[in-house]
Order: structure tokens, then sequence, then C-alpha cells
């Protein structure tokens, strides 16, 4: 059986590659032209070049395949193209379903995202089935998610068999770029996070996202969403875990969020102008106006969803990010 993974040069995607080796699958991974494979060094697997925008090469890609993991997305939070980005998440969504659905596969799993679900922000864990409209979505990465979740369960309408996984905030190894959250833990050790916002976020170790992808393939239902996360906690407590793990003091001011929120949009008006990247980025700042907790018990319960310690995953993301020279 082949597998064709879309996004194997990224974070989650490059885990979801080494646990179907691990376990002999035969995997097939779309790379565009140019793209940094240092993730996929030294693995027994097949890069075929084509791209998200181009339908034909996704096509070609999955001839011979049975499986397929769409894992690809443009994840930032901010972008001077914001088009692109849902050239990328959402048109690029549809043309890969289409191929799938026209190579008749056996099984897609959709990497969506918990930040298209719906959640209280109080502190009470969203879920799979908690009320949400586009209006919820902060920020385009949000809002291109948020379409292009809407596109996968318009192919499961055609009989795509389909299912849909939304991680939480992984952490771990091969966070490349690093993700908005890996930043975060880059900044803690160079010592450039003197305080922090009242937020909270659901953490997963990025292994056990991998190994809930291969489980919603497994013994997901065909049109189900399963959250793949574990540990609800304030930014407050990630630092102070961080601060036991690596010996560096954690950040104790809790600053106000209006000032904060302002900021971020100056920060924005000038990004606009220079077209560099805002220190504060408006929809990350927005974002954590909200407890992003979520409740992965459907996950655990149907999938077998693995539950790694929060703090073994920060240990390993540490351990990466000094090891490749992040901090």
């Amino acid at each position: 059986m082949k597998t064709f993974i879309t996004g194997a040069t990224g974070f989650i995607g490059a885990s979801i590659a080494r646990e179907l080796l691990s376990e002999g699958r035969e995997v097939r991974v779309l790379v565009r032209a140019g793209s940094d494979t240092s993730n996929l060094t030294g693995l027994d697997l097949e890069l075929h070049t084509g791209d998200l925008r181009d339908r034909e090469s996704l096509v070609k890609g999955l001839k011979g395949c049975d499986v397929l993991y769409h894992a690809a997305a443009d994840y930032r939070l901010w972008t001077r193209t914001p088009q692109e980005m849902y050239r990328i998440n959402v048109e690029g969504t549809a043309a890969i379903l289409d191929a799938a659905l026209a190579n008749g596969l056996t099984r897609v799993v959709y990497t969506s995202s918990v930040g298209t679900l719906g959640n209280p922000g109080d502190g009470t864990p969203g879920s799979e089935t908690t009320p949400v409209t586009m209006a919820d979505m902060v920020g385009h990465y949000k809002k291109s998610k948020f379409l292009a979740e809407r596109e996968a369960e318009k192919y499961i309408s055609k009989g795509l068999p389909l299912v849909i996984v939304n991680p939480s905030t992984p952490v771990g190894p091969l966070d490349i770029k690093p993700t908005p959250t890996g930043k975060i833990i880059v900044d803690f050790l160079n010592r450039r996070m003197p305080a922090y916002l009242d937020t909270g976020l659901n953490i997963i170790a990025v292994e056990d996202c991998a190994r809930g992808h291969i489980l919603a393939e497994r013994k997901g239902r065909i049109g189900e969403k399963y959250i793949l996360g574990n540990t609800n906690l304030t930014l407050r407590e990630i630092f102070v875990l961080l601060a036991e793990i690596t010996g560096l003091p954690a950040p104790k001011v809790s600053l106000p969020y209006t000032p904060i929120l302002l900021a971020a949009h100056l920060n924005e008006a000038l990004s606009k102008i220079t077209g560099r990247e805002p220190l504060i980025p408006l929809a990350g700042v927005q974002m954590a106006a909200k407890f992003m907790y979520f409740d992965s018990s459907k996950a655990i319960r149907e999938l077998g969803l693995p539950q790694t310690s929060v703090r073994t995953a920060l240990e390993r993301a540490v351990e990466w990010f000094r090891g490749h020279g992040y901090a």
C-alpha cells in the first residue's frame, strides 16, 4: 500500500512520514521545486515534485497510491499576500481532494486545525461539536483553514472516504520554520520573552499528533472530526515548565491586553508599508484574547490517541532547537 503525503517537509508532515516509515509503509511525498527538504534527509521515501496550485502534478503524484495525508498548509500569523494563503490552503485543498477522488483513493486524512472549531474562550474546552461560524475566525490563517475544512466536507458528500483531524498545538522535534508556538519556545531559550499575555493553549507532543493521524486513517469514522490534543495549560504554566526544564527564569510579568493589542495594530500598519513581518502579529494577539482550550476525549476514546506528557514534549522540543542552532 503506497501512501502520499503533502506537507512532509514541514513539522507535522515530517513526523507523519517517520511514523509511517517505521511501520514499513511505502511513502511518496509532495515537494515543491526548491523546497527545504532537510526534514526528509536520510528517509527511505519517494519525492514527487509538484505544487498544490498545479492539479496535474497532484493527479500524477497520486497515481498508484491508496491513501492520502493532506497535511500541507501555509501556516503564518502574518503575510504580505493573503490571497496566496487562500490559494494554498483553500484552493490547494480542493485540488488535492479532487485528484484523490479522481484516483479512487481508499482513505484520506485531512489535517485541519482546532482554530476552525468553536471555542467558548473562557477556559471551557471546545469540542468537535461546539458551534462556530466564519465570524469567529481571527486572521487569514484561521479563515483560510475554516474555508478549507468546508471544502473537505464537500468532498465527503461526493463520496471521498475522508476523515478530518484537528491538531491543537504540537511541540517537539522537526519544527523547522519554526511554527508560531515553536517561536515562543525559541524566544524563551534566547531570553527574548520578558513578559506574557494571560492566555492558554492545548499542547500535544508532535509524535502523538502524527500517530493520531495514522489512527484516524485506521479507526476514524468517515466524515467525522477528531481533536488531536492533550493538556490545556496557561501560557504562564508553559513558561514554568520550560524554566524547570532549562534552568532559565520564567517571565513573571503579565501584560495588560489592551496596550498590546494597540501595539499590534501599529505594528501591522507599519508592516504594510515596509513589507517586513511585524514584531507583534495582530492575529496572534487577537487569538490570545481567548483561552484556546480543547477536549480531545473523542480521539482518545475512538482512536486511542496517545497522551505523552507535555513536559516530555517540551523537553524534546528544547533539545531539538538547541541541537539545531536555534538557541
